[in-house]
């Protein structure tokens, strides 16, 4: 009797030991499990987080990841640069066909016939910069001066080239207009170089052909504008005022 109590000692020990054991590896199972739950809903959340404010972003019209909504506040409070667009007019010359062209953005506002130099003084052909203009100019040439008035060689209106001494003006001598009889410049007759003045700005650029070129042809064989007309009015009137302030000038020139 004795020795099946000592055995049955022995077997709840036993048991008491294995139900702990199990118990003990039960509550870890359970706490790791809790863990990763924890851990796989913090992700979702995370996730979910970061998906709402992509979709707030992108009805906001903003892309992902852009800077905060008070960043993007202060940038676009911050003045942007002024930009205006320059114009893009240049004159363009032929000298074998002793004609000048107003062209704006590719279309051509007017044509005039002009003077070129004669086959002894040739006018000269390249690129150049309208760098000065004046009304009523003082002609000068060695140590003659002529005042402005109807023997001024420069007639009434002065548009000088980045070519010292030459530049596109009028005429005391109107019949001149259409030869190759010049010292080098480009005369023109009165109304015409008057109307050009009004239309001609510092930095405006020049570009002067001998040859009939695949641009002089194209330049030329151009129709006018059909708005060039009203274009050419109201600058003609604005034009008054800078031809009423603008200064009188000395030129010297390689015109005699």
């Amino acid at each position: 009797m004795r020795r099946l109590v000592v055995i049955s000692s022995r077997k709840s020990k036993f048991i008491a030991a294995f139900v702990g054991a199990v118990l003990s590896l039960t509550s870890i199972h359970l706490a790791a499990t809790a863990r990763i739950a924890e851990t796989a809903f913090s992700i979702q959340q995370s996730a979910l987080s970061q998906s709402t404010s992509t979709q707030t972003d992108l009805l906001a019209g903003k892309q992902p990841g852009s800077a905060p909504a008070n960043q993007a506040k202060i940038e676009a409070e911050s003045p942007a640069p002024l930009v205006t667009p320059a114009r893009q007019r240049q004159i363009v010359i032929s000298i074998a066909d002793r004609q000048l062209a107003v062209v704006e953005d590719g279309q051509v506002l007017k044509t005039y016939p002009i003077a070129v130099g004669a086959r002894r003084t040739p006018s000269p052909d390249g690129d150049f910069v309208i760098i000065n203009h004046a009304k009523d100019p003082t002609y000068r040439h060695g140590d003659t001066e002529i005042a402005p008035g109807s023997n001024n060689p420069l007639g009434s209106r002065w548009m000088g080239l980045s070519l010292k001494g030459y530049g596109i003006h009028g005429t005391n001598v109107q019949s001149s207009v259409g030869k190759a009889v010049s010292h080098g410049c480009f005369r023109m007759r009165k109304q015409d170089v008057e109307e050009l003045y009004t239309m001609v700005q510092i930095g405006d650029t020049v570009t002067v052909r001998r040859e009939r070129d695949a641009m002089i042809a194209r330049v030329f064989a151009a129709p006018v504008a059909p708005v060039a007309a009203q274009t050419l009015a109201a600058q003609n009137n604005a034009g008054e005022s800078q031809m009423a302030s603008s200064e009188k000038a000395t030129v010297e020139t390689t015109e005699q």
